[in-house]
């Protein structure tokens, strides 16, 4: 271990400030567990929402390496969060996905927990048995705006009130605890969770890979060098800008809180929000940029709000008058990321009457396949001989070398 962690101090040297992280970083099985350790156990992740189990007795089994939690509503309507570990001899009390429980019940030898983890059953083991130091262990979790996020480590990092006070406001009007899930998928990316993570933080590539996320998406939001620009086209984006100040401008005075709030260096809980302005019609991320569902979210009268972004290590969010879009990445092993996609409603509003699901979920559907296909190849060019770390933009990907400069702080400050 002693070797493992000098050889990875000695790759973190390595890293030039700038550019792209050292091949070993996306590839070595030693070093994806130090992340798995690092960034999936001891910081705080988001791994779900309240919406997803709507009901008392809703569970719902969420994997994030060799821990499995569960994430339930118990009989009094509060969310709680468990090991999904037996405190018997460790048997998984629950399977991977959804199910409605009245009582945990392990299919080992019937131990049973009530919904908030209490043990209240274990058979044969004796009257002097206190079942009170046996039950279900917690785990460490926040509902930020109707978003589940969970530390794995018995010493979660206290930052995490900075995005839990600047998100709560935020999000409140689009109350997604009370919402619904109208679509979920799951992608499995070919490629190291870092390079999922660093695709998804620029729009360098948007305009040659995005068509249909271009109806809506502005890539000038993304940085662009003017050096490199048309007088014409520099002149557009300069006036691009001006209109995201004013426009800016007048939703802060109106109430709506826009402007940009980030904690991406020189922090631990890693996040950035903003309101994007939508692109041509104006109202949501779909083929037309028109809203997908007449019935808006929570208390939003409006259409015209653009999209509250938000982002962290292991998501990415948008968030408009009519739906959300909410995307959470799990490592599955140094080369596979699961990327899984929440496409959310009002809970009242039907399918095939208040929303179409195709036009809900067709653009973010096209983008994941199309960044899934950029991050394999990516993963496959950083395996090769040939590769070497490369320069960051710094008109486009400041966020890209944000994001490996606080990699590489937070792997120091974890003893590596």
């Amino acid at each position: 271990m002693l070797q493992t962690r000098t050889e990875i101090s000695t790759l973190l040297d390595s890293r030039r400030a700038g550019y792209s992280l050292p091949a070993e970083f996306y590839a070595r099985q030693d070093i994806f567990e130090a992340d798995m350790d690092v960034f999936f156990r001891r910081h705080w992740i988001c791994v779900g929402l309240e919406c997803d189990v709507p009901e008392p007795g809703d569970a719902q089994v969420i994997d994030v390496g060799q821990t499995s939690v569960i994430l339930l509503r118990d009989d009094d309507n509060e969310i709680q969060v468990v090991h999904n570990v037996c405190r018997h001899r460790g048997s998984r009390l629950l399977d991977a996905g959804s199910t409605v429980i009245s009582k945990l019940v392990c299919p080992y030898h019937q131990w049973t927990y009530e919904l908030t983890g209490e043990l209240i059953h274990a058979p044969h083991m004796g009257s002097d048995f206190d079942r009170s130091c046996h039950n279900l262990k917690p785990v460490h979790f926040k509902s930020i705006g109707g978003l589940i996020y969970v530390c794995l480590s018995d010493n979660p990092p206290a930052d995490v009130q900075r995005l839990a006070d600047t998100m709560e406001e935020r999000l409140a009007p689009y109350d997604i605890g009370n919402a619904k899930v109208a679509y979920q998928s799951e992608v499995i990316e070919r490629g190291n969770w870092k390079l999922t993570i660093e695709n998804n933080r620029e729009c360098y590539h948007c305009s040659a890979n995005h068509p249909e996320l271009c109806v809506s998406f502005i890539d000038l939001d993304f940085g662009f060098d003017p050096a490199s620009l048309s007088e014409e086209d520099r002149a557009e984006a300069e006036e691009h800008q001006a209109l995201y100040e004013e426009r800016t401008r007048i939703w802060e005075e109106e109430g709506h809180k826009s402007a940009v709030v980030e904690g991406v260096v020189n922090c631990t809980t890693n996040f950035r929000t903003q309101r994007l302005i939508i692109a041509g019609a104006g109202e949501s991320q779909t083929p037309d940029a028109t809203a997908a569902s007449n019935k808006l979210l929570g208390s939003m009268t409006r259409k015209d709000l653009g999209d509250t972004h938000l982002w962290g290590h292991n998501c990415w969010h948008h968030f408009m008058g009519d739906h959300a879009v909410i995307s959470i990445i799990i490592p599955l092993s140094p080369d596979t990321t699961m990327v899984r996609t929440k496409w959310i409603v009002h809970k009242d509003a039907v399918e095939g009457v208040d929303y179409d699901i195709e036009k809900l979920t067709s653009v973010w559907v096209a983008t994941t396949e199309q960044d899934a296909e950029l991050v394999a190849r990516a993963h496959s060019g950083v395996l090769d001989p040939a590769y070497e770390p490369g320069p960051y933009s710094r008109f486009t990907e400041q966020q890209l070398d944000n994001f490996a400069t606080w990699y590489v702080d937070q792997m120091r400050e974890n003893g590596y």
